[in-house]
């Protein structure tokens, strides 16, 4: 039976790959180089070695508990089926939602590169509203050539970062890598939160479990195997922006850096490439995004953690796809993309933080090294701590941004049970 499973161990890979390579690179390299300066380069190492904490978490939990649910099954797993992992549950599914929310932005600013005159936030905007709208239509009609050539995309920007990365190794400037006006190494730990976010997309291997080939073996190398592939293509990308672009260049263009450094190998017709392979990467994320998120609230929904209009079939989806998107939209509207990209990254490393944090309660279960687990722990919410102490004097009321999703998340799940008498309940 193991035999007919789709996911061995290198398109599980595959799989993790295609996840992290998305919309998270493109937008976080000019965001993190403006923080930390050409020392985001350790920050991407840091940040690798927490992803490779969490991923041997999520590893052993996924194992364990074998269930496409993913991190809302470890959640109600470890917390038990109360408020605390309702509002969890709640409070992932948001950070879904901001998360797209970031891809769609970035799309927007790229494809505003093509505009006459500079990246105005008009045409960020629109571009990003239409490309959600597409993709929503896209998940009402049925993705299913969308879904079958995610593999040819996947292939199309890892092949065009790579070319980009070696050509403009040819040109870089030693002078760019001094010390001289580097930012301090507190800097690099404000960074982590968005070097962190361009790997965020490693958990989605976790939910190919009951897919997978022998996962008691395949699970873990998957995931080792793709965070260090991911991180050496960062590494590569990094040294290439930073070597072609000054500090002040970078902050400059800090939204679409990656396309910047392609400038002085490949001219314009360079600048735009990488654009295209922006815009394509980040519409496939969109895709994938809004498919899995639509997907996510009707588990929820389903499980008793969502209102039950979530549930209601609209076309060949659900009107979960259509409230997800409309709760996008003033996201899109309201925030910049450095703003929004904060509060995903944020998002997501204390989701991660309390999943790790929950492992604890059920460590007999999985059998995992305490001491990898209690690093997960520390690196997921240090991470999350310095993000949000840094953001807080960049963008006023952050901390209260993120307070106020945690009081949101609590209270819809208290009047889900209180009204509607719903609560989230284990699948396994």
């Amino acid at each position: 039976m193991d035999k007919q499973k789709a996911f061995g161990l290198w398109s599980a890979v595959f799989l993790g790959i295609g996840s992290m390579v998305g919309a998270g690179i493109f937008i976080v390299i000019g965001q993190a180089g403006a923080i930390a300066g050409n020392m985001v380069l350790l920050s991407f190492v840091i940040a690798a070695l927490i992803a490779l904490l969490c991923g041997y978490s999520l590893s052993k939990l996924a194992v364990t508990y074998p269930s496409r649910g993913g991190i809302i099954e470890y959640l109600v797993q470890s917390y038990g089926e109360g408020f605390f992992s309702g509002s969890l549950g709640v409070l992932f599914y948001i950070a879904q939602l901001v998360a797209l929310g970031a891809v769609a932005k970035s799309f927007g600013t790229y494809a505003a590169t093509y505009m006459d005159g500079s990246v105005t936030p008009f045409y960020t905007n629109i571009f990003a509203l239409l490309i959600l709208g597409v993709f929503v239509f896209v998940n009402l009609i049925g993705a299913s050539l969308v879904a079958k050539s995610e593999s040819v995309i996947v292939i199309i920007k890892l092949s065009a970062l790579a070319l980009f990365s070696i050509a403009a190794l040819f040109y870089i400037k030693p002078s760019h890598f001094t010390l001289a006006d580097t930012p301090s190494m507190i800097h690099v730990l404000f960074s982590l939160g968005l070097t962190f976010f361009a790997f965020q997309g490693f958990s989605v291997i976790t939910n190919s479990v009951e897919d997978m080939q022998n996962p008691q073996k395949t699970m873990l190398h998957s995931m080792i195997l793709s965070i260090v592939l991911v991180a050496l293509l960062y590494l590569c990308v990094t040294i290439a922006v930073f070597g072609n672009l000054t500090l002040p260049e970078i902050i400059k263009s800090q939204d679409y850096a990656l396309a910047q450094a392609a400038k002085p190998a490949f001219g314009t017709i360079g600048f735009k490439l990488i654009a295209a392979t922006a815009l394509l990467a980040t519409a496939s994320a969109i895709n994938a995004t809004l498919y899995a998120v639509t997907q996510l609230s009707y588990t929820l929904a389903k499980d008793g953690d969502l209102p039950e209009l979530y549930e209601r079939n609209i076309f060949h989806n659900t009107e979960g796809l259509i409230i997800s998107a409309l709760l996008i939209v003033p996201m899109i509207l309201f925030f910049n993309l450095g703003e929004i990209s904060s509060v995903a990254a944020v998002i997501v490393l204390l989701i991660q933080g309390f999943t790790h944090t929950g492992h604890l309660f059920k460590i007999k279960e999985t059998k995992a090294n305490l001491m990898l687990i209690l690093l997960a722990i520390a690196g997921t919410f240090s991470a999350a701590g310095f993000a949000i102490y840094y953001t807080s004097q960049k963008i006023e009321h952050f901390g209260l941004y993120i307070v106020l999703m945690f009081i949101f998340a609590f209270v819809l799940e208290v009047l889900l049970r209180l009204l509607a008498n719903r609560t989230i309940k284990k699948q396994l």
